[in-house]
């Protein structure tokens, strides 16, 4: 997909996406893995793919919404190390992430999801 397209279109759910294993201070359960690729950016954010595999781990969220395409599983907020809030995930929910929360993700199968979140700065 290029940037300067006068129409960009992709297939969110067939994104080919690179899955990594996500770091052992992250790994709650299981094995995950996670990949992402940005897709474009316009009006000064980017928007992209991201997948979970399988498992529970932890991570700090920057600013971001994101809308789930595949998948389920539970969102919840950390605080001190313990969950506070919990959101079901399932295609079509829009979720808002707000930079430095500490979130607890469980994936019982797969999760893709569609982000939007500020564009890096240029080089």
């Amino acid at each position: 997909m290029r940037d300067d397209a006068p129409i960009a279109v992709t297939q969110a759910r067939d994104r080919s996406l690179d899955l990594v294993p996500v770091v052992d201070e992250q790994i709650v359960r299981g094995q995950p893995r996670t990949g992402f690729t940005p897709v474009t950016t316009a009006l000064g954010v980017e928007i992209g793919v991201w997948e979970m595999t399988s498992g529970a781990m932890t991570d700090v969220e920057t600013d971001e919404v994101f809308v789930v395409v595949e998948g389920e599983g539970t969102v919840s907020v950390l605080v001190d190390g313990r969950p506070t809030e919990s959101f079901p995930l399932a295609p079509g929910v829009v979720c808002r992430l707000t930079a430095g929360t500490t979130a607890l993700w469980e994936i019982p199968h797969r999760l893709r999801k569609v982000y939007v979140t500020a564009a890096p700065p240029s080089p």
